[in-house]
């Protein structure tokens, strides 16, 4: 790619270096020695994403501005003409893509449905007890309620 490049002798990391420094100071997980270490891959990937996003459609930059206008990565490229806010962007609708039904290959074994007359393996550990017969009514718990011996006063 250098030697296509013309007038380019060396690699230029700077600007990959700007965007790095870039996340790091803003999203917390990405510090160096910090207490905001991420828990789950996936939450590091939105916020890596939603700063992304922000990045190039929402915020201005210097190197890019003039005196007259406001100019984000995003208006430099020709992909947006004006500069996003937060609300526009996070409400922006985003038009899904049309369903394609998936292509059968082969065919499928159908298992046959298990016969719910035929017991399941038992699991766990073998009773040492037998099981309480159901028409026997259960025995009362706890302490016995208080109950008046007898009803005459004298």
């Amino acid at each position: 790619m250098l030697q296509t490049t013309p007038g380019c002798t060396i690699l230029n990391t700077a600007y990959i270096e700007r965007l790095n420094g870039t996340m790091r100071e803003r999203l917390a997980q990405l510090t160096r020695k910090c207490r905001h270490a991420a828990c789950r891959l996936e939450s590091l990937h939105h916020g890596m994403y939603l700063l992304g996003v922000t990045y190039n459609l929402c915020w201005s930059h210097q190197q890019l501005s003039t005196n007259q206008q406001q100019i984000s990565p995003a208006m430099a490229s020709g992909l947006t003409d004006h500069l996003w806010s937060i609300v526009e962007l996070l409400t922006y609708k985003v038009v899904p893509e049309p369903w394609h039904e998936p292509k059968k290959r082969g065919r499928k074994r159908i298992k046959p449905l298990p016969d719910p007359n035929q017991s399941k393996r038992p699991r766990g550990r073998p009773r040492l007890r037998p099981l309480p017969d159901p028409n026997q009514p259960k025995r009362p718990r706890g302490r016995p309620r208080k109950v008046i011996l007898s009803s005459s006063t004298v």
